[in-house]
């Protein structure tokens, strides 16, 4: 597997080797002591799930204060552009983001840590995104994040096409107001 860090070095890239051929291909979507290597943590994951969403569908920034889920993401099917945002108030890159492209093409996945924000958009007709958590879902400790809050400024990519968000998500709080993670997590 390779890795790569980002802008947010607690953020990590990574690529597992695809081995193809005439017949189709394999890869080893996830293996713990490869995770631990790449990534310098050691987690346990303890729930799987899957979202699939048409083109425009922008959901976030999510993350859970109370209960912080760390989550390994991909795509399957199709092609998002995905943002993690540091949300801890003594880091020094607090209010920070990243953003990298997932596709079933390019197997990339995101390592996004306890104590960021998540959220994505859908560049393809379609995607089918999965992630792993660390935590279990608790919708008392959920929070959110206005994507186009002025003082993250994320760079989100123009898709050609109107952006389509959940009620929560447009009443998602600005970065100012928000709750954030007190410490590093």
């Amino acid at each position: 597997m390779y890795a790569e860090k980002t802008a947010l070095p607690e953020v990590v890239i990574l690529e597992p080797r695809v081995f193809g051929d005439a017949r189709g291909f394999f890869m080893e979507s996830f293996n713990q002591r490869a995770f631990e290597q790449a990534t310098d943590c050691r987690r346990e994951f303890v729930q799987d799930n899957h979202s699939r969403s048409r083109q425009g569908v922008l959901r976030g920034i999510h993350y859970q204060l109370e209960q912080p889920q760390g989550k390994l993401v991909r795509v399957t099917n199709g092609a998002v552009w995905d943002v993690a945002v540091d949300l801890r108030r003594d880091s020094p890159r607090f209010g920070q983001w990243v953003g990298v492209e997932l596709s079933a093409e390019n197997n990339r996945q995101l390592w996004v840590p306890e104590g960021f924000g998540h959220g994505f958009v859908v560049l393809s007709d379609t995607a089918d995104f999965l992630y792993k958590t660390t935590g279990y879902y608790h919708p008392e400790s959920e929070r959110c994040i206005r994507f186009d809050d002025p003082d993250l400024a994320i760079a989100w990519p123009d898709i050609g096409a109107e952006l389509a968000l959940s009620d929560k998500d447009l009443a998602g709080s600005r970065f100012a107001d928000a709750d954030v993670f007190e410490s590093v997590v």
